[in-house]
């Protein structure tokens, strides 16, 4: 596989994708705050002081899907038109969510999907960091990707 990121100095450059041809592309991440039992019940029941932690980290993840290119150098800009986070948990610890980003474009958005979890994750440290400090977010990862020259890719091995 070439790489393309590179400019003929060998330093690093936005792919230009004037070329590519415009198609659907739609991505999925993953990502997942371990935390004590207690922090996700108060979560869960509503009782962070802060407020509704997952409409909160919601939003914040939709916001960080939408200016993905302003965090992330070589990233382009892109038109999202879907964008929907989803929260579950394993009834204990762990609280997962999991981010799906779609545009028509000429580019993938594979970092929008993994910037908006990112986000949403750390938006969930910020509001329960006064009762636990030693959260662990991670593993963050891309569950699937469709659309584009590079075709469709599914993560096999859930981490």
């Amino acid at each position: 596989m070439e790489l393309t990121h590179f400019n003929e100095q060998g330093r690093a450059r936005m792919v230009d994708v004037s070329d590519k041809e415009v198609t659907t592309r739609i991505a999925a991440a993953r990502t997942m705050v371990k935390m004590l039992p207690d922090t996700l019940a108060r979560i869960k029941a509503g009782t962070i002081g802060k407020g509704d932690v997952m409409a909160v980290a919601q939003v914040a993840g939709v916001m960080a899907a939408k200016k993905t290119s302003d965090w992330i150098p070589m990233c382009h800009p892109l038109p999202l038109t879907g964008i929907n986070l989803a929260f579950s948990d394993n009834g204990v610890d762990e609280l997962y969510i999991e981010g799906t980003v779609k545009t028509t474009g000429r580019t993938g958005v594979e970092m929008e999907a993994l910037t908006a979890v990112s986000a949403a994750a750390l938006t969930v440290y910020d509001m329960c960091k006064a009762l636990q400090k030693d959260m662990v977010i991670g593993p963050t990862y891309l569950i699937s990707k469709t659309g584009g020259k590079s075709g469709d890719y599914v993560h096999t091995d859930n981490p």
